[in-house]
């Protein structure tokens, strides 16, 4: 595996694309509602992003899989969102609006690039003893840039004009292009398999390369392995699988692998009561301080939070076991939210910094236990699928939590509070003993090197 790439290369890529991506919600939203004067025009716009980004996801991590240059496909999709953006730009009030959302929903497709497909390449950067660490550095730069893309688009917006924020947010994106250009290119013990059920059944005359995130050691069975075959027989290569079996087999490696399966239900329904949580923020901000652009505070509170929770995770990444923790985090949410119901001023503040308490180690564990479980030629797609369902989670609590706001604030986050529940006991129900694993890698659950 090469490893002459540097992890701060990656971490300065990896942060300058997703500040770009945090940044560019806001700023679409402004730059839609300053050019056609309507709100719903403007939610239209950023919707059209976001729910294409569920369809993307899955397609572009089956072909980052089969990719033996993922840095290249990675650039590509960047370049192209970069370029969906200036588009979008470009054409609104120029062209009608149909063409400009559908601009919108093309470049959504590869939103998940932006995210997952960063995440995914992380073993390819870091040695398996180091995974841990990085894995929390990498969660740092989500916080890092939820906290500073709003703001930034925000601050850009009130100086230079809404159009400049959407200037800015790509130019960010664009930055990140070396990084990712010149990402490692895929080791031979990572090389995209035919298909799932081809890697988990080897031929007589081989034996299966063991995946460099795997710790275990060889089973008792492989000192009874048949020889190789002589020097001058010629290598046989499988035919490789359709895009298509790919899906199917990433959609079954989730389903199948019990602990990757519970820690994507416990994601996706929790992340639909942030989605509640974050579309009551400005009648919140307005209930603590005043002004409903106040909100803007207590998610910089929220996010503040998570990022000193990383932080102390990337330097003791030992500390936590990642199973336990997405249900511990979960429950710090629920707790959150119903803190967050009473209304007061003083303890909507407290709710958030416990909120961001629960969230930011809850994103580094998820990402750990992805690590730790996904096959390795599916590690990319597994990533970029799971990135699309929390994407959709988090767009069904915000199409909710307008509604439920109106109707009752208190209310709204007690139904928040709700999905973090339903959210830890979906975790429960998936717990039981037995079953889900990959067939030959021993379950690693409790605690090794390679699990924060």
């Amino acid at each position: 595996m090469p490893k002459r790439y540097n992890i701060g290369r990656y971490l300065t890529g990896a942060t300058a694309a997703r500040t770009g991506d945090e940044m560019t919600g806001p700023a679409l939203l402004l730059v839609g509602l300053s050019v056609t004067g309507s709100a719903s025009t403007a939610s239209a716009l950023l919707s059209a992003v976001t729910l294409s980004a569920a369809v993307g996801g899955p397609v572009f991590g089956a072909l980052l899989d089969r990719a033996v240059r993922p840095g290249r496909l990675l650039t590509a999709a960047l370049a192209a969102y970069s370029l969906a953006l200036l588009a979008i730009l470009l054409s609104l009030g120029r062209l009608p609006l149909p063409l400009v959302h559908a601009t919108a929903l093309c470049g959504g497709l590869l939103g998940p690039a932006l995210a997952g497909g960063w995440t995914s390449q992380l073993p390819q950067v870091t040695d398996p003893e180091n995974l841990p660490r990085a894995t929390a550095l990498d969660a740092l730069t989500y916080n890092f840039a939820a906290l500073a893309g709003p703001a930034l688009a925000g601050a850009v917006a009130m100086a230079a004009g809404a159009p400049v924020g959407v200037v800015v947010s790509l130019a960010l994106i664009v930055l990140a292009l070396p990084a990712a250009w010149t990402l490692p290119d895929r080791s031979p013990a990572t090389a995209p398999a035919p298909s799932l059920t081809s890697a988990r059944a080897p031929s007589p005359t081989s034996t299966p390369a063991p995946s460099p995130t795997s710790d275990a050691a060889p089973s008792r069975t492989d000192a009874a392995a048949p020889p190789p075959p002589p020097a001058s027989a010629p290598p046989t290569t499988p035919p490789r699988s359709s895009v298509l079996a790919d899906l199917r087999s990433g959609f079954a490696a989730i389903g199948r692998i019990r602990p990757l399966a519970r820690a994507t239900l416990t994601s996706v329904i929790s992340y639909a009561g942030v989605g509640i949580l974050v579309t009551c923020t400005p009648l919140l901000g307005e209930r603590a301080l005043g002004t409903t652009d106040s909100g803007t505070f207590l998610l910089a509170a929220l996010a503040a939070a998570s990022l000193a929770a990383n932080a102390l995770l990337a330097r003791y990444p030992g500390v936590l076991r990642p199973d336990a923790t997405i249900l511990g985090s979960t429950l710090t949410l629920a707790g959150a939210l119903l803190l967050a119901a009473t209304l007061s001023p003083l303890g909507l503040f407290a709710a958030m910094a416990v909120a961001g308490a629960g969230a930011g180690p809850q994103l580094t564990a998820l990402f750990a236990v992805r690590h730790r479980e996904a096959p390795a030629h599916l590690r990319g797609q597994i990533f970029t699928t799971g990135a699309s369902l929390k994407i959709t989670g988090y767009a069904i609590g915000a199409g909710l939590g307008g509604p439920l706001a109106t109707w009752s604030l208190s209310g709204s986050l007690l139904v928040a509070a709700g999905f973090e529940i339903l959210a830890a006991l979906g975790f429960v129900a998936l717990s039981g003993a037995g079953g889900g694993q990959r067939p030959g890698v021993p379950h690693r659950s409790q605690g090794t090197r390679t699990s924060p």
